[in-house]
């Protein structure tokens, strides 16, 4: 299947569920998930229209994001160690993975030498998996009271992963789950938390029929490298 019928096919079920849930198209958000792909399939994703760009290690991201970090919007959406937050912020506008004060600390520590500030998504680890990282349900309202602290940390929504689930609809309470710890949250805010970074390519049209605004994509939307 070429880059073009897969974006193709992923446009088509996204549109489906958003009719099904009765949720306008535009409120979905769509990152391509490029770490397992090479440069030129990256810039032909990029060429294509696809200018979300995700990626989980800046080791891997580096080459890419030199060549093409001017042609798309770039998000972190792996672990990221303290220490490794110099070489993200200021490079990647979004990250998706912030779920502990230390890490917060790294973030505004970079993003105020830079004088800019980062759009970051709370990791929840909704299902309870000890391999899963991120916080606890119960921990999320404190922690974002303490980011009160860091003003070049913009609190911009909220992410989890489900497990991997041979029936898509088996991750269904998880992506729930993460939409209405965010609306019980928002009543407590005045300036509510709006997005959800939940669904990928397994799992991305129970996830919008659940309310995700951002879906990470990766091998059913720009493949894998050998296909």
């Amino acid at each position: 299947m070429t880059l073009q019928h897969r974006i193709d096919n992923v446009e088509a079920r996204i549109q489906a569920a958003c009719t099904r849930s009765g949720r306008s198209r535009e409120d979905v958000h769509v990152i391509a998930v490029t770490k397992y792909v090479s440069l030129d399939v990256t810039g032909a994703a990029i060429q294509a229209g696809l200018t979300h760009i995700g990626e989980n290690r800046w080791q891997d991201a580096e080459q890419k994001w030199n060549a093409f970090h001017s042609d798309a919007t770039w998000h972190f959406i792996g672990s990221l160690q303290s220490k490794k937050a110099k070489d993200v912020v200021g490079k990647f506008p979004y990250i998706h993975s912030l779920d502990r004060v230390s890490l917060a600390e790294a973030i505004e520590k970079r993003a105020s030498s830079l004088q800019t500030k980062v759009r970051c998504f709370i990791q929840v680890n909704i299902s309870g998996e000890q391999t899963k990282q991120g916080l606890a349900p119960e921990e999320v309202k404190p922690f974002l009271e303490q980011l009160r602290e860091y003003p070049h940390i913009v609190p911009f929504g909220f992410m989890t992963m489900a497990p991997y689930e041979a029936e898509p609809e088996d991750t269904r309470p998880v992506f729930r789950g993460l939409r209405q710890l965010r609306d019980e949250i928002n009543q407590h805010l005045s300036e509510p938390v709006q997005h959800l970074s939940m669904g990928m390519s397994n799992d991305f049209e129970v996830a919008i029929e659940e309310g995700a605004t951002w879906v990470r994509l990766g091998s059913i939307l720009v493949g894998k490298e050998g296909e």
